[in-house]
């Protein structure tokens, strides 16, 4: 995952992809232009550099992610879990939620994971 540190922008840019996907890179641009008020240069080069790190791929001119938002995220948050909470859990869910007052329904949300997860073991 160190590979697939992305920047503010890079990650925007993989977040359209991932809305538009498959895509073609003419029109990725018209997308990248109306969204991010970028020019056909820019668009190529986040493009490019983001192929090289193995997020997506550019096949033909057609645009694909080579791996899933969801697994991008979920990735992201293990790293931060790991670097920011030694990788603890429980010391990263008390922190996100200090402060912040759950609703039932989040609770039992919680509730639920913690139950399903209980039943895969």
């Amino acid at each position: 995952m160190k590979d697939m540190e992305l920047g503010t922008v890079q990650e925007r840019f993989a977040d359209i992809v991932w809305a538009h996907e498959p895509i073609s890179s003419g029109d990725l641009v018209k997308v990248c232009e109306k969204e991010l008020n970028w020019k056909k240069p820019t668009t190529y080069t986040v493009l490019r550099k983001l192929c090289e790190k193995g997020l997506l791929q550019n096949v033909n001119g057609i645009v694909t992610s080579r791996i899933t938002r969801e697994d991008f995220y979920a990735q992201k948050s293990r790293q931060i879990i790991e670097e920011s909470y030694s990788g603890s859990l429980p010391a990263f869910i008390s922190a996100f939620v200090s402060g912040k007052k759950l609703t039932a329904e989040e609770a039992e949300e919680i509730q639920k994971m913690i139950e399903a997860f209980r039943k895969e073991d």
